[in-house]
């Protein structure tokens, strides 16, 4: 096993802050659901779908706090891009993706966030903390022991969030950025205050769920069900196998699992702590800060989670900009359901 010890310690005075007014909660925590004319989109989105079903063997890597699973596909001296999952999805989400980009020349990385998969905390003590800015670094961090100075960054719900997250607060790291459902930078201090309107909070449900404590226990207990549900509502028009499902739902076995989606859950409603060292960040968090870099955001036609108008987020993309709308039933885990479209757009966007 490869291991690359790197500091947590990143000097935060080089970052350039883009301070602006927060968000409503009604975008910051997708809270439209209305449709935009897309600049570009795809009437086959089946294309390339469930063409691979494993990876070469995965690899493992000391970074942060974390020794990080990550699969690892293209030439090690090509374009770096860096593809981020969401919950409750993994690797996987990327498998044919990862191998278009690498037949393209691009070196491919797809780790799995902490309390996933082969993901493991270094010592016991550590805090098993879901927050955002927390998951945001630990990229950083797998970039620094992967010695990786600069990289594509795209993903989809927790992936978007942490993606857009590197992109505003280390610029310098990120050429570019791909973001499903776009701009998912949250506010806590303000979710804790704002109620949303009845349909929003109600595609929310298992938020205020995993915020009692028979919730935690619920998702621990029915962990396999659970998240086949959340499959089969956030994309309704998927008809994903049991083989496809399951392949996913191994990485929800991790001893970390059910503690970093509650916290992360909680967190998000401003219902637990984090930890102090992600205090400065989360402040620049909090202002919205504008993202700067080259950007694609993507949205499925048949997006059964709830996601923000696209009008709700422009402005929060000063660089050169692309919004696309895939089409033909395409759902939340638009990677997985739509490979061809979402590697076309790294590739699109690499050449902004």
């Amino acid at each position: 096993m490869s291991t690359i010890k790197t500091s947590e310690e990143i000097n935060l005075q080089r970052r350039r802050f883009f301070g602006t007014a927060a968000m409503t909660v009604a975008a910051t925590h997708l809270g439209m659901f209305a449709s935009a004319e897309a600049q570009s989109g795809t009437t086959n989105p089946a294309a390339g779908r469930g063409t691979h079903t494993s990876f070469a063997p995965l690899k493992q890597i000391d970074a942060g706090v974390l020794n990080i699973g990550y699969a690892e596909a293209g030439p090690a001296d090509g374009p770096a891009v860096i593809l981020l999952h969401g919950w409750p999805y993994d690797i996987y989400s990327y498998v044919d993706v990862a191998l278009l980009l690498a037949a393209k020349g691009y070196h491919v990385i797809v780790p799995y966030l902490r309390g996933y998969g082969t993901t493991t905390f270094l010592s016991s003590t550590t805090v098993r903390n879901g927050q955002q800015s927390a998951v945001a670094f630990d990229i950083i961090a797998l970039m620094d022991a992967l010695k990786i100075q600069k990289a594509t960054v795209a993903g989809f719900d927790w992936g978007a969030r942490t993606a857009a997250i590197m992109a505003a607060l280390w610029p310098e790291r990120c050429k570019a950025l791909v973001s499903v459902s776009g701009y998912l930078i949250g506010n806590p201090a303000a979710a804790k205050v704002t109620p949303l309107p009845p349909k929003p909070a109600f595609a929310f449900w298992y938020r205020y769920y995993f915020a009692t404590d028979v919730g935690r226990a619920g998702y621990e207990k029915y962990l396999h069900d659970f998240n086949k549900l959340i499959w089969q509502t956030a994309s309704p028009k998927w008809n994903f196998d049991d083989a496809t499902y399951d392949r996913s739902a191994a990485s929800f076995n991790n001893p970390d699992h059910v503690d970093i989606v509650i916290h992360n859950y909680r967190w998000g409603l401003g219902l637990t702590d984090g930890e102090r060292k992600y205090d400065d960040l989360e402040k620049r968090l909090a202002a919205g800060p504008v993202i700067t870099i080259p950007t694609i955001t993507m949205e499925g036609d048949s997006n059964g989670a709830i996601h923000a108008d696209s009008a709700a987020y422009r402005n929060k993309f000063s660089g050169k900009y692309e919004y696309r709308l895939i089409s033909g039933g395409v759902g939340h885990n638009l990677p997985q359901e739509a490979p061809q479209a979402f590697a076309q757009a790294v590739i699109d966007v690499d050449a902004f």
